[in-house]
């Protein structure tokens, strides 16, 4: 069976994301009432400017209730997880806990990946099965191990709460348009491109382990860049990087049909790694040791593993300079923005 939304078990959910994409009754689409700029959103000169919709462009009063959605806990049915339960901005918008923690103490199926530079993806979810950010907002919310609550409900729920600042960011009340474009207007703003290493290819210096890192990262060394390509530190593609012999899940498989997209999941940004362990889709590996030894050994064998793959072998100081690349790539001033706290 193939199609992207076969994985999720919300059965209304079709009608709803027709409800979310576009003005869904009588009432206009307004455009929403001006103010001054007071975010200052500047993207980072290596990246490029992220592009917002045509039904969706970016200004503070759209961002302001975006965020103020994302921290509000009533968009679960218990009250008790918000987005930022799972992305934590001091973790870099991911989670620490190796699955995903969801309402009524459920547990969910994977890790929460990261949200940096989030408004660069082509495609949402770890299987890639999801088109747009705005229609992502849906499959959490609506996800029974996740938040469990149904798009219209909390909309008709917060309404009253939200009246003024939905009708001064898109000139009507809170309702599924509103709330999906809101949430994904704020997961948009999350522009990461000042770490260490883009510090040092602006003429800055670095310790000499990062150079060596870096050259040992890339093509004349390791290869990591054909997955892991800068600046952005992914390629947007999938790949089974062999964490299994056996796909225990199917990964994107469950999107295309095909067989060979066993075990296959959405190659991560390696932006800011140093603050989103644990790692891997189901948060397997606790620390950056653990998947530097994991990509040594080859992979398990998998029958669709990526061609890439390959044992290595790295002496001490090699397997330090690595890492010092790695953790170059933190974003300190990212994590610790005043604009990400509730």
């Amino acid at each position: 069976m193939k199609g992207a939304f076969i994985w999720i078990r919300t059965t209304s959910l079709l009608g709803l994301l027709l409800l979310a994409m576009g003005c869904s009754d009588s009432r206009e689409c307004l455009d929403p009432v001006e103010e001054s700029a007071t975010l200052n959103l500047v993207p980072p000169p290596a990246l490029g400017e992220p592009e917002f919709p045509e039904d969706n462009a970016f200004n503070d009063v759209r961002w302001a209730l975006g965020k103020a959605l994302f921290f509000d806990q009533r968009l679960s049915l218990d009250g008790a997880v918000s987005c930022a339960t799972c992305h934590v901005p001091e973790k870099a918008f991911s989670a620490p806990e190796a699955l995903t923690p969801g309402a009524f103490g459920a547990t969910g199926e994977r890790n929460s990946a990261t949200l940096t530079n989030v408004a660069y993806q082509p495609h949402f979810m770890s299987e890639g099965g999801v088109p747009t950010l705005e229609m992502q907002v849906l499959v959490p919310l609506q996800e029974p191990t996740e938040m469990a609550h149904n798009i219209v409900s909390v909309c008709e729920e917060l309404a009253m709460d939200y009246e003024a600042q939905a009708m001064n960011a898109y000139g009507r009340g809170l309702d599924p348009f509103v709330m999906t474009r809101a949430l994904a207007t704020f997961e948009r703003s999350l522009l990461s491109g000042n770490s260490t290493w883009d510090q040092w290819q602006n003429g800055g210096a670095v310790e000499a382990s990062v150079e060596r890192g870096y050259a040992l990262f890339g093509g004349d060394g390791l290869g990591c860049d054909r997955c892991h390509a800068p600046p952005l530190f992914t390629t947007h593609g999938f790949a089974n990087n062999g964490l299994e012999g056996v796909s225990v899940d199917p990964g994107r498989w469950r999107v295309t049909g095909e067989p060979a997209d066993s075990g296959a999941f959405k190659i991560p940004t390696l932006r800011n790694i140093g603050f989103t362990a644990p790692y891997m889709h189901d948060g397997r590996f606790e620390d950056l040791n653990a998947v530097v030894s994991h990509y040594a050994s080859g992979g398990e064998g998998h029958a669709h593993q990526d061609t890439g793959l390959a044992p290595f072998a790295l002496n001490e100081q090699e397997h330090s300079d690595l890492l010092a690349f790695l953790f170059s790539l933190n974003d300190t001033a990212f994590v610790n923005d005043a604009r990400w706290q509730p």
